[in-house]
């Protein structure tokens, strides 16, 4: 069976963000034949259609084409999604080819006191048009100043952090599920 390749995409850039913590905890969680590579958007410039492709929109847009699933970690930002995530989906769905469409995606979040289940719902609203294929569930939400998460911003050790590292397991294993039965 072919390696399934899934790209995570942080809307944070923060150095210690615990969405990017979820994203490695969702790449460690991965079983044989899976791989999460994490895109880098830090340098990605705001999408405008008359703007040149940098290197960094080259190179997101050419992870998405490779990728066969997406994992998106999705902060909120005064109740919505974070402008970096919004903007590195503009930039891959403005292709002529579309390398999202028809692909699935798995969302997760952490933040404030909901979680990000008002960023979600928007990111949501957003993946409708640009065709990806969002499992509803299982949901990942999480309050990002929980023990659940260490001081680096990644999944703790702790009773918290074991049940979300185990919804992350539990939600990759639905999108796994999902995309190996598109592929075939």
């Amino acid at each position: 069976m072919n390696k399934l390749n899934i790209l995570g995409i942080c809307g944070s850039l923060r150095a210690s963000s615990r969405n990017m913590g979820l994203l490695r905890c969702a790449a460690a969680s991965l079983p044989d034949g899976a791989k999460l590579s994490i895109a880098d958007i830090s340098d990605l410039p705001f999408y405008a259609e008359d703007r040149e492709k940098t290197e960094s929109a080259l190179r997101l847009i050419e992870q998405a084409r490779r990728a066969d699933a997406f994992v998106l970690a999705c902060p909120e930002y005064n109740y919505s999604m974070a402008p970096a995530l919004k903007n590195a989906l503009d930039w891959i769905s403005r292709e002529e080819d579309s390398p999202q469409a028809g692909k699935y995606a798995a969302i997760m979040g952490a933040g404030g006191g909901m979680g990000t289940s008002r960023a979600q719902y928007h990111l949501r609203q957003s993946c409708v048009y640009l065709d990806l294929r969002v499992l509803n569930k299982p949901e990942v939400f999480s309050n990002a100043f929980s023990a659940a998460f260490d001081e680096n911003g990644n999944v703790a050790d702790s009773p918290e952090g074991k049940k979300l590292s185990s919804n992350i397991r539990a939600l990759m294993d639905a999108l796994i599920a999902a995309a190996r039965t598109q592929k075939a």
